[in-house]
């Protein structure tokens, strides 16, 4: 088990390593400007030089506004589809309009909550639950439909209520079901405050930040905010992924290969 774990992470961690090699190596062969490609040891020097800015704008994109708008979202939608479930009103009415908003481009969005909400993180926070909201209802509906008439038969049987059975059947069975909207939704929030940036904010942000190096040809700048993107996405779903197998171990996807 201990050599499983050590393969699952020396092989991407040698393969990155591989490819920033080359990386460098065909920027130094084929004379490539910076401009047009920095190289991994120019990012990792911009990188150097520009902490506290990357993690002002780091603070202000990920936690302020993509974190905070992923938790309002995810728990908007999982309320949303507990009430969706419960009565057929507002699954005749109130889904066909989730789907409606769903549809809506970013970029047709995101002005419209600046112009709400101000130019701070409070308008990217609204841009990502508007993002988050239909993966997580969509999702939650199905977990909440999962279990079998017979189970619920048999809790009816045990005079449970509808809280008691949402509370100790169907909720815990749509458990896998929650978790796999946030894994979506922890990247789709990102893109979308990173995205809804660039349509007014203050002097601080990835997305401001990678558009004004980009007008200022700071690629390496660019490139910078880029990598520290990358990796909060790719912590951030790892967190949620580690969450789901503390909770979820009894699901047969979390033993598989043990």
């Amino acid at each position: 088990m201990i050599l499983d774990r050590a393969h699952r992470v020396f092989y991407p961690l040698g393969f990155g390593i591989l490819v920033l090699i080359l990386w460098e190596i065909s920027v130094h062969a084929f004379n490539i400007p910076p401009a047009i490609l920095p190289a991994p040891t120019d990012i990792g020097e911009a990188m150097a030089n520009s902490t506290g800015t990357l993690f002002a704008d780091w603070l202000q994109t990920v936690v302020k506004g993509a974190l905070t708008g992923m938790i309002m979202g995810a728990l908007a939608g999982v309320a949303a589809a507990i009430a969706i479930d419960r009565s057929d009103f507002l699954k005749k009415g109130l889904l066909p309009v989730a789907n409606f908003v769903a549809a809506l481009p970013i970029v047709g969005v995101a002005p419209i909550m600046v112009m709400w909400f101000g130019f701070d993180w409070h308008s990217k926070a609204a841009v990502v639950v508007v993002m988050v909201f239909f993966p997580m209802l969509v999702n939650t509906l199905a977990g909440l439909q999962a279990t079998d008439r017979m189970q619920r038969d048999l809790m009816r049987t045990y005079s449970a209520s509808h809280g008691q059975t949402l509370a100790k059947l169907r909720l815990p069975a749509a458990l896998p079901f929650i978790f796999n909207g946030l894994k979506i939704c922890s990247t789709l929030a990102l893109i979308g405050a990173i995205v809804a940036e660039y349509f007014g904010s203050p002097t601080q942000g990835m997305g401001f930040r990678i558009s004004t190096e980009v007008g200022r040809l700071g690629i390496d700048m660019v490139w910078a905010e880029i990598a520290v993107a990358a990796v909060s996405g790719t912590v951030l779903y790892g967190i949620v992924a580690l969450i789901e197998r503390r909770m979820t171990f009894w699901h047969p996807s979390q033993r598989t290969g043990r």
